[in-house]
């Protein structure tokens, strides 16, 4: 079949699959004019959260804490002191494993001058409560301790370790013997072993404190305050009494006197001539 192409000026042939339909002609939009920002002004606040805070109140209830740069280190001993046996998952701890490496980092940094150690336990392991307390005891560094809610059984050799300590005014710290959990075999060795164990408590709270010894027992042994035991609670202003702890305070009287402490150690060092 003859397709006759004279007449078509364009001499395109319809159907061809080479050839495009034009595009229709696009206007461009009119460009939309934009408010620049505004610069913050030199010393103005820029008030909003940044992408860090808002995430620590979404996970944490709260905003970042303020980043304070201090010579004061503060140490929490809260629950219960955790030692050679691992205590239940839901019980409150304060591992004697992490509080050790700590107290030795704190002896060696320069850039620490005091300790603040803030107790809230009910006890818990004698020897690992001993030995934190140790530690504390024979740093050269000045300490302050504060006692808030509670230091009791173990807790209080620990808040007498300092240099100095305080308690709140409704804080609370409880003296009795010491306690055996578990299998207990009963020979003459076990009760001995427990006594001088006693013995070791009974020193060194008497030696870090104003308490005497004789006075220390009494309150240990006495009866009828405890229910199912014996031993003596002792509430704020009466600790401070019978020379337990030596003041009743809080937070801020810790850190000033801490602080204190802190210019008396250093004009000291600065007083000790070179060798």
């Amino acid at each position: 079949m003859d397709i006759d192409c004279q007449n078509s000026g364009s001499g395109i042939i319809p159907g061809d699959p080479g050839t495009t339909a034009p595009e229709p002609e696009v206007e461009p939009e009119p460009e939309r004019w934009v408010e620049p920002e505004e610069e913050p002004k030199p010393g103005k606040r820029v008030t909003g959260y940044t992408k860090g805070s808002l995430e620590s109140v979404k996970e944490m209830g709260t905003t970042p804490l303020p980043e304070v740069k201090s010579n004061i280190h503060c140490l929490t001993i809260v629950g219960q002191i955790e030692g050679h046996l691992v205590l239940p998952p839901q019980n409150k701890t304060t591992k004697y494993e992490h509080m050790i490496p700590q107290l030795v980092a704190l002896e060696q940094a320069p850039e620490v001058k005091g300790i603040l150690i803030v107790l809230n336990t009910v006890g818990g392991d004698v020897e690992a409560g001993l030995a934190i307390a140790e530690i504390i005891a024979s740093m050269s560094k000045p300490s302050v301790s504060v006692v808030l809610g509670g230091g009791h059984s173990i807790g209080v050799p620990v808040a007498v370790s300092c240099s100095y300590s305080f308690i709140a005014p409704t804080a609370s710290m409880t003296i009795h013997p010491i306690r055996l959990n578990g299998l207990v075999i009963g020979v003459p060795q076990t009760y001995e072993y427990l006594d001088k164990m006693q013995d070791r408590v009974v020193r060194f709270v008497t030696e870090h404190s104003e308490i005497p010894e004789e006075k220390f027992r009494e309150l240990m042994f006495r009866t009828g305050e405890l229910a199912r035991d014996i031993g003596t609670v002792l509430i704020g202003k009466e600790a401070v009494e019978i020379g337990l702890i030596d003041a009743v305070g809080g937070i801020g009287d810790a850190v000033k006197k801490l602080n204190n402490m802190i210019e008396e150690w250093e004009r000291r060092r600065k007083e000790v001539p070179l060798q």
